[in-house]
């Protein structure tokens, strides 16, 4: 399976982010399984590659709105915001509160 152009996946997140509803609920998450001191990367796209548009802490908490299923890369995404930052983080760093 080849992996989409970087404008689908923009595109992609663009709708994402701006459609309304159920989909879109917001979620509260902590980050998790990131060692005390260190920070998780938020980036533009829901894709390890896509460059990152900032750091959060180890203990932050962050609103969700909406989660990617599995993704080609065989990982799930969260759109997130903390503060102003908005962009994707893996799942796999963000539990439920």
């Amino acid at each position: 399976m080849t992996r989409p152009p970087v404008t689908a996946l923009r595109i992609a997140a663009l709708l994402l982010s701006l459609a309304p509803g159920p989909a879109l609920a917001q979620s509260a998450f902590r980050v998790d399984d990131v060692a005390p001191g260190d920070s998780l990367s938020i980036r533009e796209l829901p894709d390890a590659e896509s460059p990152a548009l900032g750091r959060v802490p180890w203990d932050a908490r962050l609103r969700g709105f909406g989660c990617t299923n599995e993704t080609p890369s065989g990982r799930t995404w969260c759109r997130v915001k903390y503060g102003r930052l908005v962009g994707w983080a893996r799942r796999r760093y963000l539990a439920p509160e």
